[in-house]
C-alpha cells in the first residue's frame, strides 16, 4: 500500500488525460490505485492465514529456481531480445523448475512466444526489443 501511495505522490505532476487519450499519468495511477487497494484486501485478509513462523519452506528451492531464472531472463531481455529471452525464459521455468516433457516445452514455449510477439509487435504495434538476429 505504501508503494503505491508513494507513486500517486511521484506521478502527482504527471497530465492524466482523457478517457480517449490517456497522459502519462494514467496508467501509474491506475496501478498504484489497485496497488493500494490489493494490498488492503491482503491486510485484511491476512488475519485468517498462519503466522509467518508456522509456514513450510520446503518449497523455497523451487522458489528460488523461478526467481533466478526470472531474474537472468529480466537481465537479458533488452541485450538478446524478446523473442530468444522469453523462449528461453519459458523453456528453463518448464523444464528446470517444472520438469515438464522438454518436447512439449519447447513446442509450447515456441507457440506462447510466437502468438505474444504477433500480438504486441504486429497487432498492436508495440515495439519489443529486437537482439542481434533483428528479432
Amino acid at each position: 500500500m505504501l508503494i503505491g501511495l508513494a507513486v500517486l505522490a511521484l506521478g502527482s505532476d504527471l497530465p492524466m488525460g482523457r478517457l480517449s487519450m490517456p497522459g502519462a499519468g494514467f496508467v501509474p495511477t491506475l496501478v498504484a490505485v489497485f496497488t493500494i487497494l490489493l494490498g488492503g484486501l491482503v491486510v485484511i485478509g491476512g488475519r485468517a492465514s498462519p503466522p509467518f513462523s508456522s509456514l513450510d519452506w520446503s518449497d523455497s528451492r523451487h522458489a528460488g529456481t523461478i526467481v533466478l531464472t526470472t531474474a537472468i531472463g529480466v537481465t537479458l531481455y533488452t541485450v538478446v531480445g524478446f523473442v530468444i529471452t522469453m523462449g528461453l525464459l519459458l523453456l528453463a521455468l518448464l523444464v528446470v523448475a517444472e520438469r515438464r516433457n522438454i518436447v512439449r516445452a519447447t513446442v509450447f514455449s515456441l507457440v506462447i512466444v510466437i502468438l505474444v510477439f504477433g500480438l504486441f509487435d504486429k497487432l498492436l504495434k508495440a515495439p519489443l526489443p529486437s537482439g542481434p538476429l533483428g528479432f
